[in-house]
């Protein structure tokens, strides 16, 4: 146990502080963070948040995020950039082990996670760019802590949906399991965060700029760096129509396994199929995504799945020296995916043989 704390504790710094140096010395630390800040300067300067004419997601210095978002960096508009963009890499270390931190598994298990968010290059990545993912993972975590608290769970919808859409299907999951308060704090969070931006931004202008962007940038085939199963297949030689036949039956059975696991299993492996299922779902999946596969990861680690430690470790830093094929990532969200609601059903089988026992028992 001890030469695994140790291990944690030395390889976040380790191996993430490698890149971010190296990213530091090639003068492209906070990519996407820069975006945000830079989102954030226009609207103090009252100039327009989105440019709705750029047809390509992935350029430096766009800003694809909900108007609301802009809100929550606007302090970092007062900052210059450099110093900007080394708080929000504090911020966001610090996100990323306080959302382990407060994972519900054992203490050996939240290690080893921490462990594996060292060795991840997904995790890396996300930290050299200044992404969203550890915010993300933070909300998540949250959520799953405090599974059975409707201001956890509706917050947790709510400000994922804020940071990016995808994270609110949290809050169609809280409504099919009739969590319906969580639901009602969730919409009502929104429903402030959409009248404030409206009011700060200068009216719905913003609101059909950022529909034309999404509609421009939401291409799940040919956009580069991109990793949907349609996108893998369409790097790999498919013609573009398979690829979005590809795209398309995965989404549809990625709904079907979302519905089995709400209405078969148990609401932890439900809610954590939702948080994979929200990234599967998305038209843009970048290899950074690929960080909040911990927290599954966590899950199945927690049950004595150790296997799933290979799922980040494919992903690891030490894979930056291999030219691994584009289908690797959604391979490892359909594995995780499938994984989870596998599981789940077992353990919900096997409570059922056991109430069934008991009660013969007691009989």
């Amino acid at each position: 146990m001890a030469a695994l704390r140790v291990a944690a504790i030395l390889c976040l710094p380790a191996v993430s502080g490698l890149i971010v140096l190296s990213a530091v010395s090639a003068g492209t630390l906070g990519f996407d963070f820069l975006a945000y800040q830079q989102a954030a300067v226009r609207v103090l300067h009252g100039e327009r948040l989105y440019d709705p004419t750029v047809q390509q997601t992935g350029g430096f210095g766009l800003f694809y995020y909900p108007p609301p978002f802009v809100l929550a960096v606007l302090p970092f508009a007062l900052l210059p950039a450099a110093t900007a963009t080394w708080v929000w890499l504090a911020l966001s270390v610090a996100m990323l082990v306080g959302g382990i931190a407060i994972l519900p598994v054992r203490s050996s298990v939240r290690w080893a996670t921490l462990l594996l968010a060292g060795l991840s290059w997904p995790v890396a990545y996300a930290l050299k760019l200044g992404q969203v993912g550890p915010l993300l993972l933070l909300l998540f975590a949250i959520g799953w802590r405090w599974l059975d608290r409707r201001v956890a769970v509706g917050s947790a919808g709510a400000l994922g949906a804020i940071v990016k859409i995808q994270p609110g299907l949290i809050l169609v999951w809280a409504l099919l399991t009739r969590r319906f308060a969580a639901v009602a704090i969730g919409a009502a969070i929104l429903v402030v965060a959409a009248l404030a931006a409206t009011v700060v931004l200068g009216g719905f202008g913003v609101w059909a700029d950022y529909v034309a962007l999404l509609r421009n940038v939401s291409d799940p085939i040919t956009t580069p760096h991109n990793f949907t199963p349609g996108a893998a297949a369409y790097q790999f030689g498919f013609p573009t129509g398979v690829a979005a036949t590809i795209q398309i039956l995965s989404s549809v059975l990625v709904v079907a396994v979302l519905l089995v696991a709400i209405a078969r299993t148990a609401p932890d492996a439900s809610f954590l199929v939702t948080v994979i299922a929200s990234q599967l779902l998305s038209p843009v999946l970048w290899d950074h995504y690929a960080m909040l596969l911990l927290l599954p990861v966590a899950w199945l680690l927690e049950r004595r799945q150790w296997w799933a430690a290979a799922i980040p470790l494919v992903t690891s830093a030490v894979t930056l020296f291999v030219d691994l094929p584009a289908v690797i990532y959604p391979l490892m969200f359909w594995l995780t995916l499938i994984a989870v609601l596998g599981v789940g059903l077992a353990e919900r089988r096997d409570r059922g043989e056991t109430s069934v026992v008991a009660e013969a028992v007691v009989a």
